[in-house]
């Protein structure tokens, strides 16, 4: 067959249609391969819309309770504020160390100390285990749902190679059932292929991108974390021991 009459028929065949009649005459096994590459793809994306804000304004946010903090001379005034910056993870730090701060002050019957006498917290232990309970708490909260694109991008690219390995033993058929091994018969079997492992690739690449990206903003933000739990009990080791 010459190279004119292969062209022709590669025309008149699944490649006629362009991107959309090649999808329509691709067999259910790569269509089912597309679907899930594709549902893979949406939830990622989703993700990374919703993460990309929330860890933008947890970060913002905390510039401004850190701010705060540190102008204010009292854990009530400060503690007034937190409602309104409920987005940055050092609120649920702070909040937790002030309870307990709280707690220890007024005693047992929660009280408050006698006037005249200086309030004291009794453990500085109990209080840093608190501090660091809640920052595992909050940096769980950060992580949420990213480790799905972690999951996209170890998972898809095997999906999509399932699909390659898929076309190509529908190419390898028609080989067989052909008796020809000529463009015309082999094409549609390595396009269906040459789709999934692009698919695989699109879903996997952004996920991939966005996962490492997002794992150092909760890097840092579990930095800021740390740091301002060390404030925190320097401050309550200064004014209440």
């Amino acid at each position: 067959m010459s190279s004119a009459a292969v062209f022709v028929l590669l025309q008149t065949t699944a490649f006629s249609g362009g991107m959309a009649d090649l999808l329509q005459h691709t067999g259910i096994m790569v269509k089912v391969v597309l679907v899930i590459l594709a549902l893979f793809s949406f939830v990622s994306w989703a993700i990374i819309l919703y993460k990309g804000i929330a860890l933008r304004r947890a970060y913002s946010q905390s510039l401004t309770f850190l701010d705060v903090f540190r102008r204010s001379s009292k854990f009530s005034e400060v503690n007034s504020v937190c409602v309104q910056l409920k987005a940055s993870p050092l609120v649920g730090v702070f909040q937790a160390g002030y309870v307990e701060v709280n707690q220890q002050v007024r005693g047992p019957g929660m009280n408050p100390a006698p006037a005249g006498q200086r309030p004291t917290v009794r453990s500085l232990d109990s209080l840093s285990r608190a501090l660091v309970r809640a920052a595992t708490v909050e940096g769980t909260r950060l992580e949420r749902r990213v480790t799905f694109l972690a999951t996209t991008a170890s998972v898809t690219p095997f999906v999509g190679l399932f699909g390659t390995v898929w076309g190509i033993m529908n190419a390898f058929g028609d080989i067989g059932r052909m008796g020809s091994a000529n463009l015309a018969v082999v094409a549609p079997g390595i396009s269906e292929a040459l789709i999934t492992t692009a698919m695989g690739l699109a879903a996997a690449i952004p996920a991939a991108v966005f996962y490492n990206f997002y794992n150092s903003r909760i890097k840092v933000l579990s930095s800021m974390m740390d740091d301002f739990a060390l404030e925190f009990l320097n401050i309550v080791e200064r004014n209440f021991t």
